[in-house]
């Protein structure tokens, strides 16, 4: 359940580059591990983060989960339906179950590809 074509952080998100924009979620293992989830917090468009800062967060009937920023760039697209749905974030996590999109400032680095991603998971289990 981890896609070939996306890159992974060590954090738990998704990310999948078109040109100079990143769609971004949470894995299915992240997902998985939270439980329902029941709300989402998400930044605001035209926010900017670097790559590994704290941007928003995801919440469960047992848990709050922080959403790490996997590139630099400014937010230029959220999810709005996850106010009233957050539970398409467990439905689908990597269709509509997105967190947001960036527009990528500079190349996106230390991103892990599936197979990498894959073998963390198995060593957090």
């Amino acid at each position: 359940m981890i896609p070939d074509d996306l890159k992974y952080t060590k954090s738990h998100e998704w990310v999948m580059v078109e040109g100079d924009i990143a769609t971004v979620g949470i894995t299915h293992f992240a997902q998985e591990q939270l439980g329902d989830l029941t709300f989402v917090e998400l930044p605001e468009v035209g926010d900017t983060f670097e790559a590994g800062t704290e941007m928003g967060s995801v919440e469960s009937v047992k848990a709050a989960s922080e959403i790490y920023a996997p590139v630099t760039g400014e937010v230029v697209e959220v999810n709005e339906e996850l106010e009233d749905a957050p539970e398409n974030v467990n439905e689908e996590p990597y269709g509509d179950g997105w967190l947001l999109k960036f527009k990528i400032k500079g190349e996106p680095d230390n991103l892990l590809d599936a197979e990498a991603y894959t073998s963390l998971v198995e060593s957090e289990h």
